[in-house]
């Protein structure tokens, strides 16, 4: 069954009492005021199935204060895709190596970190990475090098966007930004465009490439003119980039790092004195231009936290300072292996970030005692960094999931968005079974999607991860994205409102 944890807040991330129900390995403190943008907005639905199961009592329109969160169990689909709660359908809108760019060449493949934006005329226009690391070689459908678009031609991945109609049909698809490396996650921004990030920092002449790779790139989709000639965004770093989170009040920019021996970090980019930001304008910065800095966490002793993994009790809050990057290019030495000692925290798969409620919600995927974290061993970790605050509070954990392949568990959490229906959705990527989960304001997480595609054998299944979730704005369609083989999809059915 689902363990939930309720405390009483008093604004975005503002802790002022706890409750840790035990047992299940999961939970998450939050209110309608954390993770719903106030107390009129949607709220999740009352009532579905198991966490991570696929049974439970009731429909997916029950409601009740007693009934578990949720749409209902999970059916399994006749076409092998995608199980949903009923009520719920999908549509299949880019397929790699089936559905056509409008060039006429493939879908390429590795669908990761997505976004939506407003079209024109009631459409929807989807940003969508395509995480393809090393050269264009090692790949059967990588990112076609569309003339103009080219940052680096020996690297495989990029971005397409994707544009839906009002009605929800695939329109178009075309190359927003080609020739980069490994674009998992990334970003959308308050002015209206996407920025991809290089989860790969070769340099040029490492494994094929012919120019340096780490970056973040500024994506328009509204504009492809603004998208030629791509220029990488040099004041946010050289690293192994996942995502980024925009405060829209102070132009801060928050960056996550997915790297390990040793862990990686979290970021704040702070802009120079008098720039504004707006479509485009952050690729005309210079390379030092403004701060990029660390985040060093203690916690309400005042002691140093080392590692992220140290927090075991959902609503724990650490005070947060910030340490400058000594060379943000990592010209010579990486990032992350600038600082010793007791200068920065770290944390094992620093993956997506979602900015919401005043604040960045940050997902830690996992944490192993033989891959660098000295604290407790998870499955994954959601925080949420309120910068008015300076704090970073723990608001979900998954306890380690022993056996990921049974119904119930759940594990990896990854890419991550803010329901307009109150709580967030989870994008899996773990070792077993993959879920797109929901985690209401009381901390119990349902199942949303399963992603019934084995690309393994009968007797030894393998599914691919879930990325890329996010609703368009009017709430009506979630759109999520299976990496392997590289499918996107477009999810309706009853959302519903709290009453």
């Amino acid at each position: 069954m689902p363990t939930s944890a309720t405390s009483g807040t008093t604004g975005s991330g503002e802790l002022t009492r706890r409750t840790v129900v035990a047992g299940a390995g999961i939970a998450l403190t939050g209110s309608a005021g954390v993770l719903a943008a106030a107390p009129s907005a949607p709220g999740a639905p009352g009532r579905a199935a198991e966490r991570g199961g696929d049974s439970g009592a009731g429909g997916g329109k029950a409601r009740g204060r007693g009934g578990t969160p949720g749409y209902g169990p999970l059916l399994p689909d006749p076409a092998g895709l995608l199980a949903l709660p009923a009520g719920f359908s999908y549509r299949v809108l880019t397929h790699c190596g089936v559905t056509r760019l409008e060039s006429g060449e493939p879908t390429p493949a590795g669908h990761d970190g997505t976004a939506a934006f407003d079209g024109p005329r009631g459409r929807v226009l989807l940003v969508n990475n395509h995480e393809l690391k090393g050269p264009r070689s090692d790949w059967e459908h990588p990112v076609p090098l569309a003339e103009g678009l080219v940052y680096d031609p020996a690297a495989a991945g990029g971005c397409t966007v994707v544009e839906v109609s009002p009605h929800g049909g695939k329109l178009a698809e075309w190359v927003g930004i080609a020739g980069t490396s490994t674009n998992c996650a990334g970003g959308a921004t308050p002015w209206g465009t996407w920025l991809t990030c290089e989860e790969n920092s070769d340099r040029a002449g490492e494994n094929g490439m012919t120019r340096d790779h780490g970056y973040v790139f500024e994506v328009d989709p509204l504009d492809r003119r603004a998208n030629r000639d791509p220029r990488p965004v040099r004041a946010l770093g050289r690293f192994d980039h996942e995502a980024v989170a925009v405060d829209p009040r102070s132009g801060h920019l928050y960056l996550t790092e997915d790297d390990s021996e040793p862990n990686g970090l979290l970021y704040r980019w702070t802009p120079p004195k008098g720039f504004r930001h707006g479509r485009g304008r952050l690729r005309t910065l210079a390379a030092d231009a403004g701060r990029l800095q660390a985040f060093r966490c203690f916690d309400s002793g005042g002691r140093f936290v080392d590692d992220l993994s140290r927090a075991v009790r959902p609503g724990t809050v650490y005070g947060v300072d910030w340490v400058d990057v000594p060379d943000r290019d990592a010209r010579e030495v990486p990032v992350r292996k600038q600082f010793t000692g007791s200068r920065v925290t770290r944390a094992r798969k620093l993956e997506g970030m979602w900015w919401a409620d005043g604040g960045a919600y940050v997902v830690a995927s996992y944490a192993r005692a033989d891959d660098g974290s000295p604290g407790e061993p998870h499955d994954g970790q959601v925080w949420f960094y309120q910068p008015r605050r300076r704090t970073l509070t723990l608001k979900l954990r998954f306890g380690a999931n022993r056996d990921p392949l049974a119904p119930g568990g759940a594990d990896g959490p990854d890419n991550i968005t803010v329901s307009p229906y109150g709580g967030v959705i989870l994008a899996e990527d773990g070792e077993g079974l993959q879920h797109l989960l929901g985690a209401d304001d009381s901390g119990r997480t349902y199942p949303i999607a399963r992603n019934e595609l084995n690309i393994g054998t009968a007797g030894e299944p393998e599914y691919a991860e879930f990325a890329g979730v996010c609703f368009a704005r009017d709430g009506r369609t979630l759109y999520a994205c299976v990496q392997e083989p590289g499918i996107m999809f477009a999810i309706t059915g009853p959302w519903e409102r709290r009453r």
